[in-house]
């Protein structure tokens, strides 16, 4: 169980690294954007993916 939790963080940085890696003015230029975003747009896209994630991961289940 915890292999698999690590498997899975494992997963989850290299995605989240690819980007900028690959792209980094793009990426930087999206994160300023996203900077100037409301709280509450933030924390409606967080929501979201969480909710993504969580229908993801029961289907897969």
């Amino acid at each position: 169980m915890l292999s698999t939790l690590l498997m899975a963080l494992a997963i989850a940085l290299i995605i989240e690294g690819v980007i900028p890696a690959l792209f980094p003015n793009k990426w930087r230029a999206y994160v300023l954007k996203l900077a100037n975003e409301p709280v509450n747009t933030i924390r409606q896209i967080g929501l979201f993916l969480l909710l993504i994630g969580i229908m993801l991961l029961w289907t897969v289940n």
